[in-house]
């Protein structure tokens, strides 16, 4: 098992993909999990070839989680809580990929991300667990 920590600057997307390659054991096989121990952002294995993919998604996630819901009542660490929360509902705490010969298979235009949904800078962790096989 092996900890790493990403340092965001407020909300947005952070391609994580070369971290996570250096953390992948050299000519091995198996399978990379990648955990994210965090209520306000989420992990994502998704488009990393053109900036704008990354705005459209960044975008999206405010459309369908705004702060101006009539119903939130959860803003104990500001107006940005309860929307964090329901934007990490939408994506994953924990990715699992394939590792062939110390290689991660995706997509040709695909990359991970940890996704921020709060307005100030945080360090988030990730717990990251190879099984050779």
């Amino acid at each position: 098992m092996q900890k790493i920590s990403v340092q965001t600057s407020g909300e947005g997307f952070y391609d994580i993909t070369a971290t996570i390659k250096t953390r992948v054991p050299p000519k091995k096989s198996g399978i990379l999990t990648i955990f994210c121990p965090h209520t306000s952002c989420g992990l994502t294995l998704n488009e990393a070839c053109d900036p704008s993919a990354c705005d459209d998604m960044v975008s999206f996630l405010k459309h369908l989680a705004p702060r101006n819901l009539s119903f939130i009542r959860h803003t104990a660490e500001g107006p940005d809580d309860s929307p964090s929360h329901m934007k990490s509902m939408l994506l994953q705490h924990s990715i699992q990929i394939i590792v062939e010969n110390g290689e991660l298979i995706m997509g040709r235009w695909q990359g991970l991300w940890l996704a921020e949904f709060r307005d100030a800078p945080h360090e988030r962790h990730l717990i990251l667990k190879f099984m050779e096989g």
